[in-house]
């Protein structure tokens, strides 16, 4: 796997004011989310983070239940969030979930195997990379939500 693709990295990144760029790359390794980079590059958009966040503030769109957005099938999806508990619980540097906010509302973008694998583990807060689109939506995040900055 690819080294940069961590926590750590998205950091460095982060740094150097280049967490888009690290999110992209992301989504076009590990993360295979080619269709959210796609939608990301199609207009100006805010990046914030990594930041460590409280999980109650958003869910899963993705998964086996039937009243979820997303729905994909019930053993691979539990055979994925198994694999991350164990390379998680083995030190592995997981990188930051991608979030969208929206009209005062968090949406997890990608990352949902690794938020249920958080969840599993009884993790609350854990980093994630807030996308904002609308210039008032940036605005209010940084007044409602800056003590997460």
């Amino acid at each position: 796997m690819n080294s940069l693709c961590t926590l750590s990295e998205a950091f460095e990144y982060s740094k150097r004011d280049k967490i888009e760029e690290w999110i992209h790359m992301f989504l076009h390794d590990e993360g295979d989310n080619f269709e959210l980079s796609d939608g990301l590059k199609l207009e100006k958009r805010f990046f914030i983070g990594p930041i460590k966040i409280p999980l109650k503030l958003f869910e899963r769109c993705c998964g086996p239940e039937e009243n979820i957005k997303y729905k994909i099938d019930e053993i691979g999806f539990n055979e994925r969030v198994c694999s991350i508990i164990n390379r998680y619980k083995d030190g592995w540097d997981m990188p930051p979930l991608i979030i969208n906010y929206c009209k005062g509302k968090f949406v997890l973008n990608d990352g949902n195997h690794r938020y249920e694998a958080l969840v599993r583990s009884y993790i609350t807060e854990y980093y994630a990379i807030v996308w904002i689109t609308d210039y008032e939506d940036y605005q209010r995040f940084n007044t409602e939500y800056n003590c997460f900055i």
